[in-house]
């Protein structure tokens, strides 16, 4: 039986690399997603396009302008002598900030009263309006502290000291990077497992598969080795490319890391072969493939928080894999995720794996005859 299927799985690796589309799957889309995730997808914001409005000459004024022209987040694009000016500014998109010191700032901060600064943010778009909003309140925050002291007078009764573990510079590459392991994991193993069958059936050589001694158990395993074998290799290149070329700290074990791995693969590969013994041709597979792919990545808390969404789709992401693996894959890459609560994890995932698989081997004995 193991020399049918040793026979199988090489045939299987064979037809994988002469095939070009299954060649162009497996190359292609993991270097360019590696690229563009690894560079281009960012929560951080930098060069912030920003306008001053400054009706204040004194000092106190110029000091903390000159804490936002001299900060690498902002950049001083326009200054205002009018308040109309400012939709000018703002309605077209010149400027994502605007900065409004009123014309008595300096004189009631040496009379000890308050002084008020406007801050003006384009909320268009509201996360990337809430970072902005964040770094200028922390200039205007430190710019508060830096005066209380230099003029001897007493320092705020509560002072706030953030400090973020696992990530301390909050580099949003290190939260991104380590979940491409997952998602290019996904996406290479869905394809490749999805083409097997309905490859096979388009060249039409899936008939003579079927009067060969194969039973349908060898079947499944000499179609599901190839991709479970190109799954590891993908996710270790990943892997080794997060840690030395994006510095991606890695606090974990490795072997609980290709555990989970190894895991999350399995229960992909059940659903590519669900979605290959239906498909009747590579065009229906690869459709097949990505609306499976594209829910699973939006309900696995890559971009958004699953305690964000509704309860009823916080249920639904319970079947999802890829869910459980990015805990594991950013707990051991940043926090040194420990044993039990990878078992956590690993037990949903080999839940998932045990029964997409059983589905699989259902529908190759009943569909593909």
């Amino acid at each position: 039986m193991w020399n049918r299927i040793g026979a199988l799985i090489a045939k299987e690796f064979v037809a994988v690399w002469s095939d070009k589309k299954s060649r162009f799957v497996i190359i292609v889309p993991p270097i360019v997603q590696l690229l563009v995730f690894g560079y281009a997808a960012t929560f951080d914001v930098d060069h912030v396009a920003t306008a001053i409005y400054n009706e204040d000459g004194g000092l106190a004024a110029r000091e903390l302008v000159a804490r936002f022209e001299g900060s690498p987040t902002f950049d001083v694009v326009a200054r205002l002598d009018h308040e109309a000016e400012i939709a000018e500014v703002v309605d077209p998109k010149i400027a994502s900030l605007v900065v409004h010191v009123g014309e008595t700032f300096s004189r009631d901060l040496i009379a000890h009263r308050p002084a008020r600064v406007q801050l003006i943010v384009d909320g268009r778009e509201s996360n990337t309006a809430l970072i902005i909003l964040g770094y200028a309140s922390r200039i205007i925050a430190e710019f508060n502290q830096e005066w209380l002291s230099l003029h001897g007078e007493p320092q705020p009764p509560a002072s706030l000291v953030v400090r973020a573990w696992f990530n301390p510079n909050l580099l949003s590459r290190w939260f991104i990077v380590p979940g491409i392991v997952a998602l290019l994991t996904l996406v290479v193993t869905t394809v490749v497992t999805a083409l097997t069958v309905a490859r096979e059936r388009e060249l039409g050589t899936f008939e003579q598969l079927l009067v060969t001694p194969f039973r349908p158990f060898e079947i499944l395993v000499g179609k599901a080795v190839p991709p479970l074998v190109i799954g590891l290799v993908g996710g270790s290149v990943i892997i080794l490319i997060a840690v030395l070329w994006f510095k991606v700290p890695f606090r974990g074990e490795l072997a609980l890391l290709y555990a989970g791995l190894f895991v999350y693969i399995l229960a992909v590969i059940g659903v590519g072969l669900m979605i290959s013994s239906i498909s009747r041709t590579q065009q229906q597979a690869i459709l097949g493939a990505f609306l499976f792919i594209v829910p699973a990545v939006i309900l696995s808390g890559f971009a958004t928080p699953i305690a964000n969404m509704p309860p009823i789709i916080q249920d639904v992401t319970l079947a999802n894999p890829m869910r459980y693996f990015l805990i594991i894959v950013r707990g051991i890459f940043l926090e040194g995720l420990p044993a039990p609560l990878v078992y956590d994890q690993l037990w949903p995932m080999a839940l998932i794996a045990v029964l997409s698989l059983s589905g699989a081997a259902w529908l190759f004995r009943h569909r593909l005859g």
